[in-house]
């Protein structure tokens, strides 16, 4: 199963046409003319010969219908091409019959042949089922079909027959006609369905790489913020995701769903951005997401949905080095719960969140654990990974122990279009490959009924997706396969036969575990996780920062980024770097040296909250490094306030400080959440303490006994003088109140005593009203004074 596997893709590369050309080319000439030819040049001339000069490539572009049944006319068409450098003439394009497979490992066996064979490829059919090419000039391709009706092709029992078209011809000077060139494909003939149908299961996957960030607009709406605007040519008419969908709608198929590609889409039907560069433009492709959305809702109702963990972790990276990393394995229970609710939610089907799938169903026993540590009790394996030395393929279900279940999809089956489908020729011969084996499962043990399932590649091509569907269309006809679904298979009987050891950690592919990512990957996870933890305590709309980080996290563990690891890098350098730039967004200011005169004062510390939202759940400690010369809030060295700020404002949080002797205080303020973690950077200031002299109160309390016997003369004064007038308008028999004040027309008040005093007092405040505690002051923290 493995070979074949592997041998897929290479079928189709140009190194192999190249050699099935030569080989063909060399085997074909008549014995005897191959014996003169070799009398009169070397063996190693003549075989450079062939290759060189007379390799003709054949194209078999379409076969039609894939599965004939009695009545049918089949036609095969194609093209032929003279790759060497000499004029192939008198050809013959020949439909060749060759015999019935017997088993699937022979249909493999085949596929690899390259050379033309006698008898084991077939007679030509001739006659009027062949093509004459008078010439063939180097470097030109002619187009060929052949229609020959079913009857004709002799197919007796019910199977598997090879079928070939070759070209033969005079390549040159060669004097003999010879087979240049031959491409074998495969027929499936069951005209009758049978009694026992093998029920088959194919997964339909929709995923994709990354493309949302953890940023998201500078508004208050969350705008989302894409890396690119890639996806949008994925989910347009003609793209990947949007063939899937057109594609799937029509087939029996069980939908396997990343929730995070479905959020993605989801994210672009309303207003996002996309960056270019540092700059973020708005993004224009809400009509095409909504379009490729509605689809999808259609196609998937009434069909079974697996979804699998959000953003589609990679369980082999997490089991083989995640672990490691404290932490690493917790994401993976979240990732399954909200995958549950983003499918429900955007699709309205409930989906299944039972099973795991490891990249390309490889597995050991501590992928196992891990694949099943979130709460999955199914694995979707491979049957070269989980082999089975049986003559037959048994059903994919077999438990393999501590209640979980193994489904083991098909190897052959499932790597059948991982190769380049774009060409006709390829694609033709991927579909007629899987339909032999399909074909060969069920003859294997024709009265028994077995369960299947195939599991292709994750992220299929639009033109593999366009293969895969072909092949499937042609099992519609359900003559020897039945539609089923992986929650079914799932629960099939499994076959006492069948093996339930899991590989060893020593068999996991060396490939594959190059692909891994990295320790490095999960220790930047984890750091992004324990600043995200410490910022999330803070805030009072906790869950617009906890929830597009926590997915960017799983974004980074996803399978994707297999093989990419420079953009895999730079994404999680991203999402760390914007998830620090936040929380500074709450920070000290930076203040001056202050100056304390006197013995006690307030000392003010400015806090920013440049977020959108609230912050709360802080203290901001204020630590003197001198006790002995300042203390705070009494006798204290370390003073602690609480601190609450509403989004775009700041906060002046202000500390009682006294003062025993004069000198520089050094003072450290640091943020802290109430659980006693440090919260950003501390801020250093120093506070001068000078305190007021003896000598200078002495001068003080003078200037006041001064001032109050001015006060005390001047009244004296004013009130003898008041005594002499009243005398002298006494003797002058006046009356003494109508000439007093006369020009306002008001009796004079005396002035209180002490009253200039108290105007000019320097000791009473401007503001009467206290300042103490917090309050919004200058974020720029310029300008601060000392309160006494």
């Amino acid at each position: 199963m493995a070979e074949a596997a592997d041998f897929q893709s290479t079928m189709r590369s140009p190194a192999r046409r190249w050699l099935r050309r030569t080989a063909a080319a060399l085997v074909s000439v008549p014995l005897l003319a191959g014996l003169l030819h070799v009398s009169s040049t070397p063996p190693a001339s003549a075989a450079e010969k062939v290759a060189a000069d007379r390799p003709v490539d054949v194209s078999l572009d379409t076969l039609s219908p894939t599965t004939p049944v009695e009545g049918d006319t089949l036609t095969i068409s194609g093209t032929v091409t003279n790759e060497g450098k000499q004029t192939v003439s008198g050809a013959q394009v020949d439909l060749r019959v060759g015999s019935r497979m017997s088993s699937r490992g022979e249909i493999d066996a085949v596929a690899k042949r390259g050379r033309f064979t006698p008898g084991s490829d077939g007679g030509a059919l001739g006659g009027p089922y062949s093509i004459k090419i008078p010439t063939l000039a180097a470097g030109l391709s002619k187009e060929f079909s052949i229609t020959v009706p079913v009857e004709k092709l002799n197919l007796d029992e019910d199977g598997v027959y090879q079928l070939g078209v070759s070209v033969s011809g005079r390549a040159g000077s060669t004097p003999y006609d010879q087979v240049l060139g031959i491409e074998r494909t495969f027929l499936p003939w069951q005209p009758e369905a049978t009694e026992k149908k093998t029920q088959f299961t194919y997964l339909w996957p929709l995923i994709s790489s990354t493309h949302l960030s953890a940023e998201t607009g500078s508004d208050d709406q969350q705008t989302p913020v894409f890396e690119d605007d890639d996806l949008a040519a994925e989910l347009a008419p003609g793209g990947r995701l949007e063939r899937l969908v057109s594609l799937g709608a029509e087939l029996p198929v069980t939908w396997v769903v990343d929730p995070d590609l479905l959020a993605t889409v989801d994210a672009m039907t309303r207003n996002y951005q996309v960056k270019e560069g540092t700059e973020r433009v708005p993004g224009k492709n809400q009509a095409i997401a909504k379009q490729w959305l509605n689809a999808l809702d259609k196609a998937v109702q009434g069909h079974k949905v697996i979804a699998l963990p959000y953003a589609d972790p990679d369980l082999a990276s997490l089991a083989h080095r995640g672990k490691d990393v404290s932490g690493s394995l917790s994401h993976l229970q979240p990732a399954t719960e909200v995958a549950e609710t983003t499918v429900e939610t955007i699709l309205h089907v409930k989906p299944s969140v039972d099973f795991a799938w490891p990249v390309d169903g490889a597995v050991d026993p501590s992928i196992v654990d891990v694949a099943t540590s979130a709460g999955a009790d199914k694995l979707i394996a491979r049957s070269d990974s989980i082999r089975d030395e049986l003559p037959y393929t048994p059903n994919a279900a077999r438990p393999i122990g501590g209640g979980t279940t193994a489904v083991v999809a098909d190897a052959p089956l499932s790597t059948a279009f991982q190769g380049d489908m774009t060409g006709a020729g390829d694609s033709t011969l991927a579909v007629q490959q899987f339909l032999a084996h399909s074909l060969a499962v069920t003859q294997q043990q024709p009265g028994k009924q077995r369960s299947i399932v195939v599991a292709p590649q994750r992220l299929p091509t639009a033109a593999q997706a366009q293969s895969m569907a072909t092949a499937l269309r042609a099992l519609s006809t359900q003559r020897w396969t039945q539609p089923s679904d992986l929650i079914a298979a799932a629960e099939a009987k499994p076959d006492d036969r069948a093996t339930t050891k899991v590989p060893g950690a020593g068999k996991y592919p060396a490939k594959l575990r190059k692909q891994e990512l990295p320790l490095q990957a999960f220790q930047d996870m984890k750091t992004t996780q324990d600043t995200l933890d410490n910022f999330k305590v803070i805030l009072t709309a906790a869950y617009r920062v906890v929830t597009p980080f926590g997915n960017a996290i799983n974004r980074e563990m996803s399978t994707s980024w297999r093989g990419r690891a420079e953009p895999a890098t730079a994404y999680r350098a991203s999402v760390q770097q914007h998830l620090k730039d936040l929380t500074t967004e709450v920070q000290l200011i930076e203040k001056s040296d202050l100056t304390l005169s006197g013995r006690s004062a307030t000392i003010p510390v400015t806090v920013q909250n440049q977020l959108l939202q609230g912050v709360d759940h802080l203290v901001l400690r204020l630590t003197s490094t001198k006790p002995t010369r300042l203390k705070l809030n009494g006798d204290d060295a370390v003073a602690e306030l609480p601190v609450r700020i509403d989004g775009g404002h700041s906060q002046s949080v202000k500390f009682t400080a006294s003062a025993n002797a004069n000198g520089p205080v050094p003072m450290t303020a640091q943020l802290y959440t109430e659980d006693g973690k440090p919260y950003g950077k501390p801020m250093s200031f120093t506070v001068k303490v000078s305190e007021i002299t003896p000598t200078v109160m002495l001068v003080i309390a003078g200037g006041f006994l001064l001032l109050a016997l001015a006060g005390i003369r001047m009244y004296t004064h004013r009130k003898r003088t008041a005594a002499r007038e009243a005398d002298a308008e006494a003797e002058s028999g006046t009356d003494a109140g109508t000439d007093t004040d006369a020009g306002t027309g008001a009796a004079a008040e005396p002035e209180t005593p002490g009253a200039a005093a108290r105007s000019d007092d320097p000791e009473q405040p401007s503001d009467p009203t206290p300042d103490t505690g917090a309050q919004s002051t200058d974020p720029s923290g310029q300008g601060e004074k000392v309160d006494r």
